[in-house]
């Protein structure tokens, strides 16, 4: 079409304005203009019927001039007059109402004595959804009645607009509702934002936050070592708090925990059908992590079927559900983490050597607490203000013998142990102090000794050749063979057959400590 007619210029123009503009009132401020070019008119006006709440309300208004009087902001219907509404925009058909003229519709939709022209705007419902309703009002002075075509034309363009808007304003209210959720559980957790605080991060984690900052502002992937309960996840939070994702989502997944034959299920989504069970589709971590990052925590467990599939996201960001045939594409950072011997993985065949290379771009070692006993005090402090408030509502202080009587404790179990221990003698001390030493196994009197630890007293050595000392002795093995890992396919309760908890149990009645297997971690 070389020179196409003023009412076809003006129908591109009002698309073009719509995609350009997800706001109705911009692009309504915008193409004012243009409409009274080729129809006289004073002023654009788009409403939009509530019928929930019995009431039409203006969304978008372009003046031309101040030749008309605008209808107002919101008008309340009676229930009848809303089925008016509906009936009329139903039809489809354009109305026009002379200067002056008087009609009960006119008085809901377009009050005054301009000169009108009425669009019905039908708003395209999604599946389920019932169809909903507005009107593109062109208010002038003269007899409008010649450009009821065009108006009708405009009212498609117009239409999308306002189904944009009201996308948008919805989409605005659950954020709205959404961020009033996450203050409210946050004020209950006592904590400023999602991320936990990184106590130490200018002490004995100065090191590993410098290297946070390096790597943050990239999409590299980052294998954060350190043993169970150091606080991987905290650090790898702060990479996601200070990357350019940090609008996006925060997903994280224990590959230890997930049955081998469900980790493509779970990673990757399934289709329905695919699998006894599969009653519907699912989406896997990696689409629900799209533009964000995710967290593989315990990345050590993936079973090698896994590591192939991880690996192919890695490279070109592409995958398929199980079962599904679409090739799938997401955008996601990987942070790993892992308190395995990774090198004997490696040269066991256990881990992949080409997914190694792949996750791995990036290692941040994190250190064990026993190795920054100087942010012991800090955690100490951190960790009471957060129990005593929320268990009894008054922030609790330690005094200088508990911090002496935590400081001189090894921490197996690292921050995470700390943690509990100072929620424990919170809850013993009646939320009027911390009972340190009864929360760490600390009792006065001659006939037990005064040194700390949060272990039973260890029994005397069973005799040799009784059932005892062959279950020592198996549980033992078992350990020094799995580096102390209790859980998950590669951990001792597997190697010996039994429930971990049950494993647990025999091992504090043996006094058996699972860390004195361990290698010192990898950090």
């Amino acid at each position: 079409m070389n020179n196409p007619s003023p009412a076809v210029r003006l129908l591109l123009d009002a698309w073009r304005e719509v995609c350009r503009h997800l706001d109705i009132d911009e692009s309504i401020r915008l193409l004012a203009p243009r409409i009274a070019e080729a129809i006289p008119v004073d002023r654009v006006v788009a409403r939009r019927l509530d019928a929930p709440r019995a009431r039409i309300d203006t969304v978008a208004i372009g003046d031309v001039n101040a030749g008309s009087e605008p209808p107002p902001a919101r008008t309340p219907l009676a229930p009848e007059e809303v089925e008016q509404v509906r009936r009329w925009a139903a039809a489809g058909e354009v109305t026009v109402w002379r200067r002056g003229e008087s009609d009960p519709l006119r008085e809901i939709l377009a009050p005054g004595r301009s000169s009108t022209l009425a669009a019905p705007l039908l708003l395209v419902a999604g599946p389920g959804s019932e169809a909903s309703f507005g009107v593109l009002l062109l208010q002038g002075r003269g007899d409008l009645t010649a450009y009821k075509p065009l108006a009708h034309a405009l009212a498609e363009p117009f239409a999308a607009a306002l189904a944009n808007d009201a996308r948008l304003h919805e989409l605005a209210r659950l954020r709205e509702a959404m961020e009033a959720d996450n203050r409210a559980l946050l004020a209950r957790l006592g904590r400023q934002d999602i991320s936990d605080s990184v106590v130490g991060a200018e002490t004995g984690l100065r090191s590993v936050m410098e290297r946070v900052e390096q790597v943050a502002r990239t999409d590299a992937p980052v294998l954060i070592f350190g043993e169970t309960g150091s606080g991987k996840e905290v650090v790898a939070r702060s990479i996601h708090a200070r990357s350019r994702r940090a609008l996006g989502p925060f997903l994280r997944v224990n590959c230890g925990a997930i049955p081998p034959e469900l980790v493509d299920s779970e990673l990757f989504g399934h289709e329905r059908g695919s699998f006894t069970g599969a009653v519907a589709t699912r989406r896997g971590w990696f689409e629900r992590a799209d533009g964000g990052t995710l967290f593989l925590d315990e990345l050590g467990e993936l079973p090698p079927a896994a590591q192939v599939r991880l690996l192919r996201v890695l490279q070109d960001g592409t995958f398929e559900r199980v079962g599904g045939q679409r090739v799938l594409t997401v955008d996601v950072r990987i942070v790993g983490a892992t308190h395995r011997d990774m090198p004997a993985l490696l040269a066991s065949g256990a881990f992949r050597e080409d997914l190694w290379y792949r996750v791995s771009v990036f290692p941040i070692h994190l250190p064990p607490l026993r190795a920054r006993r100087q942010d012991i005090a800090t955690l100490v402090h951190h960790f009471s203000t957060r129990a005593g408030q929320r268990l009894h509502g008054v922030p609790l202080v330690p005094t200088p013998e508990d911090i002496a009587v935590l400081e001189g404790y090894d921490w197996p179990g690292n921050v995470r142990e700390l943690a509990a221990v100072i929620e424990r003698a919170a809850i013993l001390g009646d939320g009027r102090r911390l009972d340190v030493k009864t929360a760490l196994g600390v009792f006065p009197g001659p006939a037990r000794a005064t040194a700390v630890t949060a272990f039973p007293v260890r029994e005397p050595e069973p005799t040799p050749g009784t059932l005892e000392a062959t279950a020592r002795e198996a549980i033992e093995d078992a350990l020094e063979r799995t580096r102390g890992r209790i859980e998950g396919p590669y951990g001792a309760a597997r190697v010996l057959g039994i429930n971990p908890h049950t494993l647990r149990s025999r091992m504090r009645k043996m006094g058996i400590r699972w860390d004195r297997f361990r290698l010192g971690g990898v950090g």
